[in-house]
């Protein structure tokens, strides 16, 4: 294991990149969300994540659970309805699985843990399309990956991706029957999910990092890519 300090610059590097891609990607997630929900989650991601790469030098000395929660609560600070206890709130709990530091045991626990929390606070199931569909696949992959698989770290987390980047794909075809898009009924079948989305690019942002600190090769596609998405024009 990495001692603190270079797990607290690797968090720090993370943190910086996922709030360069969400603003990269904000039009684009409010596109999205214009075709099916409220139109608001590129801005309220890009507000939380803004808010959070603010706070860089205060993670100086934190430990990396400290970085994780503070993350959390600045999420939930900053992202109006339903996103800010998704994305934070279950952020903040899940760290407590760091308290030792981040190994690939706490990894896995870690991913776990937000996954539980995440579908406790939504109450979605897989198909539900929501954001859940792009995490079951990555979080069952990587654990399987690393525990039964035996694979590195690296490589089992580049799975995980690829694993997410299948699950916003699933969420085009299917009909919401949670959250705003719900309201839609059949008319959201054609539209990819914003909140899969949104955690697809956070997850590519954590790889393209782990790969400047971890050893190994991936044989997925290189992080920057992602899932082609539907025209929100073509699709109504």
């Amino acid at each position: 294991m990495a001692d603190e300090s270079v797990q607290r610059e690797a968090l720090i590097t993370a943190i910086e990149n996922v709030a360069a891609r969400i603003e990269d990607e904000k039009s684009h997630l409010t596109d999205l969300d214009s075709a099916i929900g409220d139109a608001d989650h590129g801005n309220n991601m890009y507000r939380g994540f803004s808010a959070v790469a603010e706070k860089t030098d205060e993670f100086e000395e934190m430990s990396p659970a400290e970085v994780v929660k503070t993350v959390g609560t600045t999420i939930i600070g900053n992202v109006g309805g339903a996103a800010g206890p998704l994305y934070g709130g279950s952020l903040m709990t899940a760290s407590q699985e760091l308290e030792g530091g981040i190994t690939t045991e706490t990894s896995v626990a870690f991913a776990e843990a937000y996954l539980d929390k995440v579908q406790d606070r939504g109450d979605a199931p897989v198909g539900a399309k929501t954001m859940v569909d792009a995490l079951v696949p990555a979080v069952h992959t990587y654990k399987k990956s690393i525990e039964h698989d035996d694979l590195p770290p690296l490589t089992a987390f580049a799975k995980a991706v690829e694993g997410a980047r299948r699950g916003v794909a699933f969420t085009v075809p299917i009909k919401a029957t949670k959250g705003r898009a719900s309201f839609l009924g059949w008319r959201s079948v054609g539209h990819q999910d914003p909140g899969a989305t949104s955690t697809l690019f956070i997850m590519e942002e954590i790889l393209a990092t782990a790969e400047e600190y971890l050893e190994g090769e991936t044989d997925v596609a290189p992080a920057a890519e992602s899932v082609p998405d539907e025209d929100p024009e073509e699709a109504q």
